[in-house]
């Protein structure tokens, strides 16, 4: 099997991570692509925008209760969050469309996530993010809004912690 083919397929199984975009010097293009301004409500009820988090390094994880890779990586998820929440960092989490909202809250409530759930009842997140359809897909964006990398899978945790101690020190 070829090195394209054997990408592939890792990458349709959620094996492999997307190789890093932007200046850190660790991918090839001179600037970072920039993360969609989309809108999203929380389970809370509260508004927001991904523009009004610009300034902080952001982890946008796109998931699902149905997803086992996704439950699994959750507790991790939390732990990223709590460690480096103080210095200028938030979380995420969209609920992709099909999953049933009282599933989300009631997954939300009893993990007690430290962060903001967003469902995407219509798709509009996800379609925004390059029609993320894979879970668990993860996004790590910069303080000025630029995506950083993308994870489709289980991120390598201690290496993406050692990126978000990087952003964190950009100014």
């Amino acid at each position: 099997m070829n090195i394209q083919r054997r990408r592939h397929l890792a990458l349709s199984l959620g094996l492999l991570a997307i190789a890093p975009l932007g200046p850190l010097g660790l991918g090839g293009c001179s600037s970072r692509e920039t993360a969609p301004n989309v809108s999203y409500t929380l389970l809370d009820g509260r508004a927001s925008t991904l523009k009004a988090q610009q300034g902080k390094v952001m982890l946008v994880n796109f998931w699902a209760t149905s997803c086992t890779t996704c439950v699994h990586e959750m507790p991790q998820i939390v732990a990223t969050h709590e460690k480096f929440k103080a210095r200028g960092f938030d979380t995420l989490a969209v609920a992709m469309s099909y999953d049933p909202p009282a599933y989300v809250a009631s997954f939300s409530e009893t993990r007690k996530l430290p962060f903001g759930v967003a469902i995407d009842n219509t798709g509009a997140v996800a379609k925004a993010f390059g029609d993320v359809r894979l879970t668990p897909t993860t996004f790590l964006i910069d303080k000025r809004g630029g995506i950083v990398k993308k994870y489709v899978g289980e991120p390598d945790f201690a290496a993406l912690h050692g990126l978000i101690e990087d952003l964190l020190k950009e100014a």
